[in-house]
């Protein structure tokens, strides 16, 4: 599974500095960061629409689907944030075997 995530940061890696003419990523990364965060707010936003729909029956390969547009997204914002993938593969590592509950509260976050 990870060969997946390597294979893509290094095509990601290849095409921050492309032409945004010829690069769908270069032009990501031509709109800065908001641009890129815009994306990955209308991405999360096509996830949860796709997920209520396919519990009322809808096509669970819409789901999938619109989890690869957010995971590719989120991931070019990493990019150009020069946070590298295996930061966040070594953050979920890190918290196994810890209860989310008590992960979150550590955070000081509410228990919702």
């Amino acid at each position: 599974m990870t060969d997946v995530l390597e294979q893509l940061s290094a095509v990601l890696r290849q095409r921050k500095a492309a032409d945004p003419e010829k690069s769908y990523v270069a032009r990501l990364h031509s709109k800065g960061l908001n641009g890129i965060l815009e994306k990955v707010g209308e991405e999360a936003t096509e996830v949860i629409l796709a997920a209520k729909d396919t519990e009322g029956g809808g096509d669970r390969a819409a789901v999938v689907g619109e989890v690869a547009d957010l995971w590719f997204h989120s991931l070019v914002m990493l990019s150009h944030l020069e946070i590298e993938i295996d930061e966040v593969l070594d953050c979920l590592g890190d918290r196994f075997g810890i209860s989310g509950l008590d992960e979150k509260a550590s955070r000081g976050e509410s228990r919702s």
